[in-house]
């Protein structure tokens, strides 16, 4: 058994989903060693999320926004931790939604993604600042 793994950052994104599939992987090379296995992708950060989904259309992308931005909506009267702004706990809650972490099985080198599957950075803050990865494969 094989295990690899990479802390990376990511350079600051606006507000929104943003593909970073090919950081990911660029940032792990070891992972073309690996036949069978499994790719992990952990975000450090409690504003921010990981997704798997279209990586082709980019109005994907925008529609996430929208449909997220609708459904926990900014300057909620009830909301307490507002400290860092009118994004702070909508980003927390929009995070806690989407999860901090994806998984994609590995085959023959390669992530097993379908046809139009990315990994998506999905940045809930205004200005969210860099990102921090860890990156962890394993296999045989």
């Amino acid at each position: 058994m094989q295990i690899h793994q990479q802390a990376i950052r990511l350079r600051e994104r606006k507000r929104g989903f943003h593909l970073i599939t090919a950081e990911v992987l660029q940032a792990l090379p070891q992972i073309t060693s690996i036949r069978i296995g499994m790719l992990q992708v952990f975000i450090q950060h409690t504003s921010a999320s990981l997704t798997i989904n279209e990586n082709a259309d980019p109005t994907v992308r925008l529609d996430f926004e929208m449909y997220f931005n609708k459904a926990v909506p900014e300057n909620d009267p009830d909301y307490r931790h507002d400290d860092e702004g009118s994004d702070d706990m909508p980003a927390h809650l929009k995070a806690a939604m989407l999860g901090s972490s994806v998984m994609v099985p590995i085959r023959n080198g390669r992530p097993a993604f379908g046809t139009w599957q990315g990994i998506y950075l999905c940045e809930h803050r205004n200005y969210g600042g860099s990102r921090d990865l860890v990156i962890t494969a394993w296999g045989e």
